[in-house]
């Protein structure tokens, strides 16, 4: 159920394990990569972190070259960006990771036209799950309906041995689940409120072009404003504001170029004066972190989530489509474990895993904004001290290439968390100060050897 990366990933999957694989999508597919409306953050910022990157390469050889040729930025985090976090400009030493931040539309496409090369893969398009099939102790399949007629047609039973919801963060199967007799999960919910706005720029001269690729200001307890401008395939930029509730960014011209103006810095508000702007702002409020326990028991066999109808998070932190990716990694290798028998529960446990990390990254974050509301807001005394740590780990990150180079392995889901702790990182942030680092936006790249100015 549903067909963006998640569940076009899903059944290219179990294509490997099944006669027939049916993909079973609300909206037609566009001719191309254009947004669509079953992707409702489709217009906004999107990025592949590396752990998404080496996640896709798995499983589609060779992808990475072909969203190169297709003009997606490969961009080098510290070194082709201008970056603040809480208080502090990151130095812009050489790159120890890379971040894709083409279009979310160009991404899918590409997925797409690989996954549906399968035989065994069939899409029903413009069809809608409207329930499932089945008790509470197996699910058996979905009731769907076609869409694509004047007249509302009826629903019909379409059976399946495995049902995998992937209809993103909207999903109706809990009250489905419930429909059938059956439990539903459990949710852990954390919501700032935190709302943004996004609209596409060309630029002319200024610090995002040239030497600058992109330019990002990073959310906290005390900055709550964020915002910034990422490159797109076409040689554009896709800007971004945000800001919690009761002071979300308007999306009318001249309101969303004075937004910028609540940024800790400058930068970007002057930018937007010079630069050419190509479409409407679209905004976006449904930012909540949502996790469903499915791995728990009691749950009926026969059913699977993941992707965003498993967990979901704070789209600020750029997270989705590496985690999907990453849960398409982690269900290849539970049914292929010949060491176990791949039972339902088993294989929600390790969809579940593979997202853990993302969740503690936006999760922990987001637990510490001002009036974040929600079941699992309170992480208990282990996440006070993590918190501590994480705070110095921060504080140092912008100046320190040690500690920098750990920081973002584990932000890109590329390393686990254990890489704060490694015994260099964690010398340098429990018994060395803040590294300097610039006092102004750096413009330029640092040549190797040289200071933070």
């Amino acid at each position: 159920m549903g067909g963006s990366l998640a569940g076009l990933l899903a059944a290219h999957v179990l294509a490997g394990h099944a006669d027939r694989v049916t993909v079973v999508e609300r909206d037609r597919y566009p001719e191309g990569p254009q947004p669509r409306p079953g992707v409702p953050q489709g217009r906004h910022p999107h990025v592949l972190l590396k752990g998404g990157q080496t996640a896709l390469e798995s499983l589609l050889p060779g992808f990475l070259t072909e969203l190169r040729e297709a003009g997606a930025p490969r961009v080098g985090m510290p070194e082709d960006m201008v970056l603040w976090q809480s208080g502090r400009w990151f130095r812009r030493v050489s790159a120890t990771t890379h971040i894709y931040t083409g279009s979310r539309a160009q991404l899918e496409e590409l997925v797409r036209r690989r996954v549906l090369a399968d035989p065994v893969i069939s899409v029903l398009e413009a069809t809608d799950a409207v329930g499932l099939l089945g008790d509470a102790t197996r699910v058996r399949g979905v009731l769907v309906r076609d869409r694509s007629g004047e007249a509302r047609a009826e629903p019909r039973p379409l059976e399946a041995d495995l049902v995998v919801d992937a209809s993103g963060s909207g999903t109706k199967a809990p009250q489905w689940l419930t429909a059938i007799g059956a439990e539903p999960p459990h949710e852990e919910t954390i919501d700032t409120g935190l709302a943004y706005a996004s609209r596409v720029y060309r630029g002319t001269n200024g610090a995002l072009d040239g030497e600058t690729r992109g330019y990002y200001a990073y959310p906290d307890p005390e900055q709550v404003h964020a915002g910034g401008a990422l490159p797109l395939e076409d040689g554009t930029h896709l800007v971004i504001v945000s800001g919690l509730r009761g002071d979300e960014p308007p999306t009318g011209d001249d309101q969303f170029v004075t937004y910028a103006k609540r940024l800790p810095h400058p930068l970007l508000h002057r930018w937007l004066g010079e630069a050419e702007p190509l479409s409407p702002a679209f905004g976006y409020r449904r930012t909540a972190n949502v996790r469903r326990r499915y791995d728990l028991l009691g749950r009926p066999a026969g059913f699977l989530a993941t992707g965003d109808a498993l967990c979901t998070f704070n789209p600020i932190y750029g997270q989705g489509m590496a985690v999907a990716a990453m849960s398409a990694v982690a269900l290849r290798e539970a049914l292929a474990d010949r060491r176990r028998t791949p039972t339902t529960r088993r294989v929600q446990r390790a969809l579940l895993a593979a997202s853990r990390l993302a969740w503690d990254i936006s999760a922990g974050a987001d637990r510490k904004m001002p009036g974040a509301v929600g079941t699992a807001t309170d992480g208990g005394s282990a996440d006070r001290f993590a918190g501590w740590y994480l705070s110095r780990v921060q504080e140092r990150a912008p100046g320190d290439p040690v500690v920098g180079r750990a920081f973002r392995a584990v932000l890109t889901l590329s390393e686990p968390v254990t890489a704060l702790f490694a015994p260099p990182v964690a010398r340098a942030v429990l018994f060395g100060p803040p590294a300097p680092t610039p006092t102004e936006p750096p413009a330029t790249p640092e040549k190797p050897g040289s200071p933070a100015s």
